[in-house]
C-alpha cells in the first residue's frame, strides 16, 4: 500500500488516527469504569446474548417439528386408510 492509499484506508494520517483512537479508548474506558464494567464483563454479556439467540432459534425449530409430529399422528393414518380404501375399491 502506498502512503496515499493507507491514508485513504485509515481516514487520515496514521499518526492522527492513532491519537484519535487513543483518546477515544481513554474516554470509553473512563465511561465503562464509571459504569463498573470491565472488558471481560462485556465479552460475557455478548456471549450470553448470542447463546440466548441461538437457543431461541433452536427452540423455535423444535416447536415447529413438534407441531409437524402432532399433525402427522392424525394425518398419516387417515391418509393411509384412505389410500387402502381406494386401492381395495379398484
Amino acid at each position: 500500500m502506498s502512503d496515499s492509499s493507507l491514508t485513504k484506508f485509515l481516514g487520515g494520517s496514521p499518526g492522527q488516527v492513532i491519537l484519535r483512537l487513543l483518546f477515544l479508548s481513554f474516554v470509553v474506558g473512563v465511561i465503562l469504569s464509571a459504569l463498573d464494567l470491565n472488558p471481560l464483563d462485556i465479552i460475557d454479556i455478548a456471549t450470553r446474548f448470542v447463546q440466548r439467540l441461538w437457543n431461541m432459534g433452536f427452540a423455535a425449530i423444535e416447536n415447529i417439528l413438534r407441531y409437524f409430529a402432532i399433525g402427522a399422528v392424525i394425518v398419516v393414518p387417515i391418509w393411509l386408510i384412505l389410500r387402502l380404501i381406494k386401492s381395495v375399491g379398484r
